[in-house]
């Protein structure tokens, strides 16, 4: 029985021409015998992400009330209490690049400078990024071997919006540039196993295991005990994911038309169900080796999200301005936003990698467009650095800045966990050369 195999092994299988193909977790005999890197000797890939949602907090119920170690989560955080050892906070600091209302903070967090203006509109602007965005610099460094350079997703659906693609998207590669995210989980599926999107007529559907069952079985005979189970929990995972994708028990995979989105009531848009399944897909993705960079687009730059799941019958912007103090329902729709992360994070805490798990060997920037979306406020920004990036970062620490330091000090924070040593970041006011140095082990 060999005790080696390749880390971009894939079971691959076929129906009529078409080519499906499934990739494989890390099995112990992709890795050397301490679990800490490949069985070629190269260390456990390194992984960035950034997770981002729109409008803001409510700051006064956002900063933890401890700083430093096992920071005690505040109102607005609770959701993660259980993930604080993998989460470092970093407050107190500020965008330094420009004042207009969301697009200075979105260009200012993702970029590091000043948003690039098309025009205006109305009382307002159109904007794009200046450059490409952190993620894309990450991606610089990180692809490596990995089929896709970065892996874009959305969850909550864009309402429309003129102020350019600021407002829209997350990613970008340069001004008007952008890596549009995917809001169909059933098509990022179909992008993560290379199921054709126009199949033969003549072609019945088939599930993509049905199709590699033939090839996982040879590949079972090699394997030991453990790789067997965990090979074998891959697959049911992907059959269950399947199943959730608006499929027939066993039936998916896009030979046939493909499945249907999760569908809204009266239409109130599935938010929890997605997000599920949209962090199944991401940390496949990512344990996988399909890619290692990825962004997650929750709710876009000034949301018009409806959060009816607490009670909210406007969307989220039009709260933010409208809702008197203390805004129940703006506190509420942040907790339930995360609530939302919680799950994406504990979805990669739950995902076996090497000799850990993918938070182990990520790091996670999650952040927003601005504060106080009330006033647009670019101070007291929300920041959270998640994941431990290959023990690079301690995790479970909070800074605070007592002086209005520059937000873009834990995007290079961020970067420099993740193995991507840039010198400096961000252009003029954005411009950073120091990390926070208490974040690293």
């Amino acid at each position: 029985m060999s005790r080696s195999l390749d880390r971009r092994t894939l079971l691959r299988g076929a129906l009529g021409g078409a080519v499906v193909s499934v990739a494989l977790p890390p099995l112990e005999a992709m890795l050397s015998s301490s679990g800490e890197a490949l069985a070629t000797g190269e260390p456990i890939p390194d992984r960035f992400l950034v997770w981002f949602w729109g409008n803001g907090v409510r700051p006064d119920k956002w900063v933890p009330p401890t700083t430093g170690a096992g920071w005690t989560p505040s109102e607005e955080l609770a959701p993660l209490a259980s993930l604080v050892p993998y989460v470092s906070v970093v407050s107190g600091c500020e965008v330094k690049t420009a004042t207009h209302p969301h697009h200075s903070g979105m260009a200012g967090i993702m970029t590091g400078q000043k948003y690039h203006q098309l025009g205006t509109t109305r009382d307002t602007i159109v904007s794009t990024f200046p450059r490409q965005s952190v993620d894309q610099d990450a991606a610089d460094r990180l692809q490596g071997s990995a089929p896709f350079r970065s892996l874009e997703v959305g969850v909550t659906r864009f309402r429309g919006t003129d102020e350019g693609s600021t407002f829209q998207h997350l990613s970008h590669n340069g001004p008007n540039l952008p890596n549009p995210s995917m809001y169909d989980p059933a098509a990022v599926y179909r992008r993560l196993f290379s199921v054709p999107t126009e199949p033969q007529l003549d072609l019945v559907r088939a599930s993509v295991l049905d199709l590699v069952h033939e090839e996982a079985g040879r590949l079972t005979r090699r394997l030991g005990v453990t790789d067997r189970q965990r090979l074998d929990q891959h697959l049911t995972s992907i059959r269950a994911l399947e199943q959730r994708l608006g499929a027939d028990p066993g039936v998916c995979g896009g030979l046939g038309s493909p499945p249907a989105p999760i569908p809204e009531t009266a239409g109130k848009e599935p938010v929890a169900e997605k997000n599920e399944v949209m962090s199944e897909l991401v940390a496949l993705a990512l344990a996988c080796d399909q890619t290692r960079v990825a962004s997650v687009q929750f709710s876009t730059c000034g949301s018009g999200v409806v959060f009816w799941q607490v009670g909210a019958s406007d969307g989220m912007h039009v709260t933010c301005h409208t809702e008197a103090d203390p805004q129940p329902l703006v506190h509420a729709a942040t907790v339930f936003t995360m609530e939302q992360l919680a799950v994406f994070l504990q979805t990669l805490k739950d995902t076996p990698d090497g000799n850990g798990n993918l938070l182990d060997h990520s790091v996670v920037l999650c952040t927003s467009e601005l504060s106080l979306g009330a006033l647009h406020t670019n101070d007291e920004f929300p920041l959270l650095i998640a994941g431990r990036g290959n023990g690079r970062l301690k995790g479970g620490w909070h800074y605070r800045s007592y002086w209005k330091e520059n937000a873009s000090k834990a995007v290079l924070t961020a970067l420099h966990g993740a193995g991507v040593t840039l010198p400096s970041w961000g252009v003029d006011e954005g411009y950073i050369d120091k990390t926070v140095g208490a974040l690293f082990t």
